[in-house]
């Protein structure tokens, strides 16, 4: 690639991650390599990701079979393994955490997807996780349900760096927002500090076009050809969904942080929240494959990518300043004309649905870690 357009978004203040991880990118030095070419600034992670990165790769049978000897359960092999990775990454990717001073060199772990609704046990893992792994600069994500907010909240007044994922609303991001607002006053009532305490709340793109689209192409058929105007009118909202809802939310959250109660904790050292766009891959072909990196750039932003995307943008992003504050006015208007009586798609019960759908997403490949592991764990048990 002759130009890294990647060093160009983050002229505009946008910090690029990368959501992947695995323990041959870390032990290759891969991840230095991707830092230094890529311009990466932190990592995300999920349990799709680390099931892929688990199963089938000789790379951890060594402490499998040293958690064998030490009749340690699959669970809890499964997270000294993942606790193992996500410590040395964040060892590697510390030199920015310090030079940043705390604004990037994250590394973002999950707790167990079967948790998302379950307030108290998500507290808990919260807790174990950010002291086990004993890191500054790792984030423990939980997700934005509504058992899952007052966790965040919790989470933030006792100091645990927190990146909110699966807010897929502007409601559930307003939600995740507060939140770590008011975690913060509790700290700040409590003559606690809040200078080294960071946050990301992860907003979902892709899945909310797919699901859009689908719907569309539904509506489409059923009206079949008897008029054209109608059909050309969906058709046009196809693909357009996501990014005017993500427009919105930034609008939002100048809001939030732009207001009197959020200076006042500023004042004391608080350090923004800052939106971070996630599922960032497009999954229609016939879209651009960085159209959710191209119209998201923005001052105090986060992109976190998959590899392939990543490689993606460095070659064929074209960031030309802030293009989350383009045509805001018309994303409004596009997300109002969805309740129109020619289109009638319900967007509260599309998120609601991709909120239940990405709980699933995580849950599955988490189980199916667990019997892998399992499986394994019985086979090194016997050599």
């Amino acid at each position: 690639m002759a130009t890294n357009q990647i060093a160009k978004i983050q002229e505009y203040d946008q910090s690029i991650w990368m959501d992947y991880l695995n323990r041959s990118l870390i032990e290759s030095g891969d991840l230095e390599d991707l830092i230094k070419n890529l311009n990466i600034r932190g990592v995300t992670s999920n349990p799709a990701i680390f099931k892929s990165s688990i199963i089938g790769n000789e790379s951890y049978d060594a402490d499998i079979k040293a958690g064998i000897e030490k009749n340690q359960s699959v669970e809890e092999i499964c997270t000294n393994l993942i606790f193992d990775d996500i410590r040395r990454a964040c060892d590697i990717f510390r030199p920015i955490y310090d030079e940043t001073q705390g604004l990037d060199g994250y590394v973002s772990i999950e707790i167990p997807p079967d948790l998302a609704r379950d307030t108290q046990k998500t507290i808990s893992e919260a807790r174990r996780y950010f002291n086990e792994i004993n890191r500054p600069n790792v984030m423990i994500k939980i997700p934005g349900t509504p058992e899952g907010i007052p966790a965040v909240e919790q989470a933030i007044s006792e100091g645990i760096n927190v990146n909110i994922t699966l807010l897929f609303s502007v409601d559930s991001y307003l939600a995740a927002a507060q939140a770590y607002i008011r975690g913060l006053e509790t700290r700040v009532s409590n003559n606690q500090p809040i200078d080294s305490i960071a946050s990301v709340a992860s907003f979902f793109l892709s899945r909310i076009d797919v699901k859009v689209d689908e719907l569309i192409d539904e509506r489409i058929k059923k009206i079949g050809t008897e008029n054209l105007n109608e059909e050309a009118r969906l058709d046009e909202i196809k693909g357009k969904v996501a990014i005017a809802n993500a427009k919105i939310a930034y609008q939002k959250y100048k809001e939030i942080f732009g207001s009197d109660r959020w200076k006042a904790l500023q004042e004391k050292g608080a350090n923004v929240q800052r939106l971070l766009w996630a599922s960032t891959s497009t999954k229609n072909p016939e879209y651009s494959d960085v159209m959710y990196i191209d119209e998201l750039v923005g001052k105090n932003t986060v992109n976190t990518m998959p590899l392939k995307t990543l490689q993606a943008c460095a070659d064929h992003c074209h960031p030309s300043g802030d293009k989350i504050e383009t045509n805001v006015d018309r994303a409004y208007q596009l997300m109002e004309s969805l309740q129109d009586p020619d289109i009638q798609i319900d967007l509260d019960r599309v998120m609601s649905e991709l909120l239940e759908e990405g709980i699933d997403k995580f849950t599955q490949p988490y189980n199916e870690l667990m019997k892998s592991l399992e499986e394994k764990t019985q086979q090194l048990a016997t050599v």
